[in-house]
């Protein structure tokens, strides 16, 4: 304890208090300038405060410059605008009474007029009043005068029945009796006249419209039958269509469905089938293998396909230059298509395609002669045969099958009436169907137009001489004019004159049930009475 350094403890207190006076010493100072940086804070705050207060002082100066500006403008404005809408009234205003005063003139002139119309009726009325008087007299006067003679004509119809000893009544009855039979005979050979002179007129126009659209309308016919014949090279050639074990032949049936015959004649092939596409396309690809001389089934299955689908080309460009010569548009393209089909199709010899090109021409001609729809006549024309497209493939008359192929494709319904009724099953029910069906028989029965061989038409001839003679009273008949005409000769004790055209009728009704025949067949019955006499 003795040793302990006073000095040492000294200096150490001495170093704390120093240490804590430093620390004060930083302490005041960072107050200080707490203190002092809030002092220049505020100086500054309050300098920018006296900036805004300036700013926002004059900025209310200008502002209410402008506002003195902009209303002393509106002011103007309003000051024009008044003055624009007072000028625009005072003008309507004068307009107005200036109208006003236009309108008043007028109804001072009706006015006036109505006062001098009003003078006039009434003087028109005194002169009718005396024109009245004046009559009045006069009609007294007549009634004086017409009860004389009354009186007169009495005494005259009482004379007049004692001089003809008849009654005033049955002299009227006679004389209407005699005027009756003189008119009905008049009338009868009138009627007579007149039904001469339209039969006449009739059939001079119908004529006259027919051979127009003839003239107009002359196509080439084209004939063609069931089989088709492919000149061959060489004779030889045959065994190379034939193939080993037939195995050639048979691949080219079964690819399109014909059948070929391969017989004695000399360098030819025939090809036989009833489907004239078929038929066509083993034509043509017969004729292309022969020209390759590749034959083998792949080859041909090959070619056949190829030419398949050049021949849908065809048909479909047939189509559409059919639809374009006879100048119609809008058919649905599947009709296109069955159009086209149409010209590897024949009837009686006819290529249909020509011949409902044909018919669409000679249906529209005559539609223009008459002044019905031409547009309708020629489409109802060109599609009336669109059944025989397909009618070995599906059930059913060609009018049927045409009918309804025009329906599914949504033709017009006097399409579809002048297909169904083009030969005469089913009532035409507008003229365009009849002038088809006018036109079908005539571009059928033109000569040369149909062909048909010589053994039918002599059964064709029999059947209308053996049709004519089974009604009693007929003596005689022949059919004429290559079958358009049977001569009927009847006996004249028997069959009178009223007789024979009930004959004729029901002739033609027989004819028309029993028979097919292309065109129209005319029957003429004839009765002829001869009386001979000798002078000895």
């Amino acid at each position: 304890m003795q040793n302990f350094n006073y000095g040492s403890l000294f200096l150490a207190i001495e170093g704390s208090v120093v240490a804590l006076i430093a620390i004060g010493v930083a302490i005041a100072a960072v107050i200080a300038g707490l203190f002092i940086g809030k002092i220049i804070q505020k100086k500054s705050f309050e300098k920018e405060n006296g900036e805004l207060a300036k700013w926002v002082e004059e900025k209310k100066s200008e502002t209410r410059e402008e506002c003195k500006q902009i209303k002393k403008e509106a002011i103007l404005e309003a000051k024009e605008q008044e003055l624009k809408l007072r000028n625009d009234f005072e003008k309507e205003a004068k307009e107005k009474r200036a109208e006003l005063a236009r309108t008043e003139n007028r109804l001072n002139q009706k006015e006036e007029s109505l006062d001098k119309k009003e003078e006039n009726l009434a003087r028109r009325n005194e002169e009718t009043t005396r024109q009245q008087n004046a009559l009045r007299e006069k009609q007294s006067e007549m009634d004086k005068k017409l009860a004389e003679i009354s009186v007169q004509h009495d005494k005259m119809i009482a004379e007049f029945e004692k001089v003809a000893q008849m009654s005033r009544e049955e002299a009227k009855a006679e004389l209407i009796e005699a005027i009756t039979d003189e008119a009905k005979r008049d009338a009868a050979r009138l009627v007579k006249e007149i039904e001469a002179e339209a039969k006449e007129e009739g059939d001079r126009k119908a004529r006259d419209i027919v051979s127009l659209a003839i003239q107009k309308c002359s196509t080439e016919q084209a004939t063609e039958l069931t089989v088709s014949v492919v000149p061959l090279p060489s004779d030889d050639m045959k065994a190379r269509i034939i193939g080993r074990e037939g195995r050639n032949i048979r691949a080219l049936e079964n690819a399109t469905g014909i059948e070929l015959i391969i017989d004695d004649t000399p360098e030819v092939v025939i090809v036989s089938g009833f489907d004239p596409v078929r038929r066509e396309t083993a034509r043509i690809a017969l004729e292309r293998l022969i020209q390759d001389g590749r034959i083998h089934p792949a080859r041909i299955e090959e070619t056949v396909e190829k030419i398949k689908k050049e021949l849908d080309q065809q048909i479909k460009e047939a189509g559409e230059a059919a639809m374009f010569e006879c100048g119609i548009f809008g058919l649905h393209p599947e009709l296109v298509k069955l159009l086209g089909r149409l010209k590897f199709r024949t009837s009686y010899g006819q290529n249909v395609l020509k011949h409902s090109i044909e018919v669409s021409h000679l249906a529209g001609v005559m539609a223009n002669e008459l002044g019905v729809d031409v547009s309708l006549a020629k489409r109802a024309g060109l599609l009336h045969d669109i059944g025989k497209a397909v009618d070995f493939e599906i059930e059913g008359t060609h009018m049927q099958i045409g009918a309804d192929l025009a329906k599914k494709y949504r033709e017009n319904g006097h399409v579809v009436n002048a297909i169904l009724a083009h030969h005469g099953d089913v009532e035409a029910k507008t003229v365009e169907a009849v002038l088809v069906a006018a036109a079908d028989n005539i571009s059928g029965a033109r000569p040369g137009a149909r062909r048909e061989t010589t053994t039918n038409y002599i059964k064709r001839l029999q059947k209308l001489e053996e049709i004519s003679g089974s009604f009693k009273g007929v003596e005689k008949c022949y059919a004429i004019q290559a079958g358009r005409e049977v001569r009927v000769m009847v006996k004249p004790e028997q069959v009178n004159d009223a007789q024979t055209l009930f004959l004729a009728k029901e002739i033609a009704k027989k004819i028309e049930k029993e028979m097919e025949y292309p065109g129209q067949i005319k029957v003429n019955v004839i009765r002829e009475w001869r009386a001979t006499e000798f002078a000895k």
